[in-house]
């Protein structure tokens, strides 16, 4: 077999690779003549048909299948005798392929890029140091009220955070359009999930009130007519409730688990799971600084292979989040455009190809501590953490994911030892406030 390797452009590379013309006649042959043996043709009794007159018959096509098969096998023997790694499937070319002749075909395909990590030290780290204080604790003890709260009806004036059901009718010029009109409608105010100034003029409304509200629709408003019009809505208060917060009692304290109702035992839950939710978001914080970091400072050529894979793997993934949304029917959804995942899917090889030669550069294994301790945060979350962890243990596919995340942490704390690292104090309202 000979090889000859040629560099196209970047990372595309053509190996044409020339087959005896004895190997491939010897296998077309022997392909033929077993053939013979088992085929039953008119005329011939069974196993006794000349091998002529199979290959007539089927001579074109046995040998496009073991030409197929040669192209396949000889090329994994050249990219070994060349010390070659393909980033991708390659595509064959067959360029001679006669009886008695040599065969020739020319494989094409890309390779990883060469890569050399540097100027890891550039990299520049804030590093968020946070206290979880008694009064975010407080915080989140209303936060968790607010969930559980319900609302009861009030005959008073609305304040910013009731809740009040309407009946409405929009009009543009005076004339009603499309959309604009609702009944027993339930807004919860102080949430700025109607168009800005709707909720306004309704501060200070009672049951039984009409209340005119004029507003402007935003330019960017999802309805074409709508976009920048001056309308005008008349708004038929029939009920203003009020949030009525539950008392932070043992029966409270239950709903969390906590079965003796002790509330020195449902603030600790809630402040372990407080410092859960922070120590992840600052570790997210900081690997996104590194990465981002490790990605300025290094420039690489990227298989367009590897991206056109990621590319697939992104719009699977929207193709189900669509699906979970529209309760598992994916048949109203439109092929999603290769260019609206594009910079993200090259942006993810990248980190992908960055950190992978971090890893080999520096020996690194899979650090088995760390593995249990990133299925336990995660088993953390539920109900029986234990029952998750062994399900985490017993799946492959599952624990490989495990493995894979943990050498992608010990790769980031390695860049993080080299970066230039600033601590800034910061509040916890400002960090997971700002990360909702």
């Amino acid at each position: 077999m000979q090889v000859s390797v040629e560099t196209t452009t970047g990372l595309a590379r053509r190996l044409t690779i020339t087959v005896p013309a004895t190997s491939i006649d010897a296998a077309v042959k022997s392909r033929l003549q077993q053939l013979a043996k088992t085929q039953r043709i008119n005329g011939f009794r069974p196993g006794k048909v000349p091998v002529n007159v199979i290959q007539k018959r089927y001579g074109q096509a046995v040998r496009q299948e073991i030409a197929s098969d040669v192209m396949q096998r000889s090329f994994y023997q050249a990219i070994t005798q060349e010390k070659i790694t393909p980033a991708g499937a390659p595509s064959f070319e067959l360029k001679t392929d006669v009886v008695g002749k040599d065969l020739e075909f020319v494989a094409a395909f890309e390779i990883y890029p060469e890569i050399e990590v540097k100027d890891v030290s550039k990299i520049k780290v804030e590093k968020p140091v946070v206290e979880i204080s008694d009064k975010d604790l407080d915080n989140m003890m209303d936060t968790l009220r607010k969930q559980h709260a319900s609302y009861k009806e009030v005959k008073r004036k609305a304040k910013k955070d009731d809740r009040m059901t309407m009946d409405f009718v929009g009009t543009i010029d005076g004339v009603e359009f499309e959309g604009g009109k609702a009944e027993n409608f339930v807004l919860e105010m102080g949430k700025d999930r109607m168009i800005p100034g709707f909720e306004k003029p309704l501060v200070g409304a009672k049951t039984g009130d009409e209340v005119l509200v004029d507003v402007t629709f935003p330019e960017d408003y999802h309805a074409e007519k709508l976009k920048g019009k001056a309308a005008q809505f008349k708004v038929n208060v029939k009920k203003v409730e009020q949030l009525d917060l539950p008392k932070v009692d043992a029966e409270f304290a239950k709903l969390f688990g906590i079965e003796d109702g002790s509330i020195e035992a449902l603030h600790a839950e809630v402040r372990k799971n407080m410092q859960r939710e922070l120590d992840q978001t600052l570790k997210a914080r900081v690997k996104e600084q590194v990465i981002n970091g490790l990605v300025e400072h290094n420039s690489i050529d990227l298989p367009s292979a590897l991206v056109d894979q990621e590319i697939n793997a992104l719009r699977e993934q929207a193709k189900q989040r669509f699906a979970q949304q529209q309760g598992g029917n994916v048949s109203n959804m439109p092929e999603l455009p290769a260019d609206l995942f594009a910079e993200n899917a090259k942006k993810r090889v990248t980190i992908g190809l960055l950190l992978g030669e971090v890893i080999k550069t520096n020996a690194m294994k899979v650090d088995n501590a760390k593995v249990d301790a990133l299925i336990e945060s995660a088993a953390s979350a539920y109900e029986d953490p234990q029952e998750v962890v062994e399900y985490y243990k017993s799946n492959k596919e599952l624990f490989q994911q495990m493995q894979n995340v943990a050498l992608e942490e010990q790769a980031v704390e390695f860049l993080l030892t080299q970066a230039k690292v600033k601590e800034v104090k910061k509040a916890f309202d400002e960090i997971m406030n700002k990360q909702a």
